[in-house]
């Protein structure tokens, strides 16, 4: 029997669902954090020791104990609520949940709730969580670990194309805010303990433990659904654990858990089949400054403003018989008043060919446009490395492609800036 797999993100709607839904080095000094759990002894052994009143644990278990007792209060969990309107970003929400089958996905004209998680990262009480947990939300509360009291939140920042945001409440009590110390994604191997904690199906205050299984997983992230990079881990998270931390055996952010991939998904019962995915510590400190100096607005990414053709994706009959390069981004349309068409790029105008993408129907390109086949000196190996770093940089900043043109080479600068495609497009 063939199964669905499905990319699920990790929002628990009315506690029983789900909601459809790059490594960055820089560290943010915004943060002020606790200092990391002492070393541990590797995860590996099986010897004991005298842990909590005397109690045999092996050092594995002790590790554990001692990690989510000492960040337990760190965590959040988060209410939303989102009136019923006819915006294109609703209507889209509305038709995701219609096609996955999630509570309260009817289509009415009644406020929907969810449920997600989330963590301080900092003293100020600043909160770190997903984006899809609360973009379209008309009011947001939250609780502390261990209190059944709610307290009205708010934006500060949302970057939809990281799928991260940060929100702040009101009225926390003095020495309620114990932030979690974030880590560095660069210094991660896979086979390293990974803990997460949230509240999955609106359980309360849920841990559970495994391994990092990747570090060299992309998968589709944030509005853009551009492929980037991710941490896989076999830790159990389901719905409702979106924006929930993943921590190390230091007790240290490594990520942010925002997908999972289910086999069930197609039924509207999408839950962990052992293959969920964070985004990496290094992104959220990058990050971080932005979404703190927001104002309660959208963290834009720039857009080059160009539509193209992943040569990569073409056989290689295709590319010989078009003389085309094995890799690269053929142009076929640049956009009026984009970074790209300030900068010169041309797309192409006629030599079409049909091309034949593995998997996908036959699909008449220009194969006379501009070819980029590096950015910043780098490479593309397949369209989504263009994709990854221009979404990666900040408006305002510039980026060297090299592109071919009739078959010569030559160094393009394109100053980056923020760029909405038609809305036919």
């Amino acid at each position: 029997m063939k199964r669905n797999l499905s990319l699920l993100a990790l929002t628990g709607t009315l506690a029983l669902g789900g909601f459809v839904g790059y490594g960055l080095n820089e560290r943010s000094t915004a943060q002020t954090a606790p200092t990391p759990l002492a070393t541990q002894s590797p995860d590996t052994t099986t010897s004991t020791t005298t842990y909590d009143n005397g109690r045999a644990r092996t050092e594995a278990e002790a590790n554990t104990v001692q990690v989510v007792k000492q960040r337990q209060n760190g965590l959040v969990y988060i209410s939303v609520t989102e009136s019923a309107d006819n915006s294109p970003e609703a209507q889209m929400r509305q038709r995701l949940q219609q096609q996955f089958g999630f509570p309260g996905g009817d289509g009415s004209d009644q406020p929907q709730t969810g449920t997600g998680s989330g963590f301080f990262v900092n003293a100020a009480g600043d909160i770190i969580t997903n984006n899809h947990v609360v973009e379209g939300a008309s009011e947001i509360t939250i609780r502390l670990h261990g209190s059944k009291k709610t307290y009205k939140a708010k934006v500060v920042g949302r970057a939809p194309d990281f799928d991260l945001a940060l929100i702040r409440a009101e009225g926390l009590p003095a020495g309620a805010i114990q932030p979690i110390p974030l880590g560095d994604s660069t210094r991660l191997d896979v086979g390293l303990k990974a803990i997460a904690m949230g509240a999955p199906f609106g359980l309360d205050f849920s841990v559970s433990e495994g391994i990092i299984s990747s570090l060299e997983r992309t998968v589709p992230v944030g509005t853009k659904g551009v492929q980037q990079q991710v941490i896989q881990t076999d830790a159990a998270i389901n719905p409702g654990n979106s924006g929930g931390p993943l921590l190390s055996s230091s007790g240290e952010l490594i990520g942010v858990n925002t997908q999972i991939y289910s086999v069930s998904a197609a039924n509207g019962t999408g839950q962990s089949a052992g293959v969920g995915f964070a985004i990496p510590v290094n992104t959220v400190a990058k990050l971080l400054p932005q979404l703190q100096a927001a104002g309660g607005k959208v963290v834009q990414t720039p857009t080059l403003g160009i539509q193209f053709t992943d040569l990569s994706a073409l056989t290689d009959e295709d590319r010989q018989q078009a003389n085309l390069p094995a890799a690269g981004a053929l142009l076929q349309r640049v956009y009026p008043n984009s970074p790209a068409a300030a900068a010169g790029l041309n797309a192409g105008t006629g030599n079409s060919l049909s091309l034949n993408t593995p998997g996908q129907a036959a699909e008449a390109v220009s194969t006379d446009g501009d070819i980029i086949t590096a950015i910043d000196g780098q490479s593309i190996t397949e369209g989504d490395d263009l994709r990854r770093a221009v979404i990666g940089k900040r408006i305002g900043d510039s980026i060297k492609l090299t592109v071919q043109r009739d078959g010569k080479k030559r160094d393009v600068t394109v100053k980056l800036q923020a760029f909405t495609l038609p809305a036919d497009q």
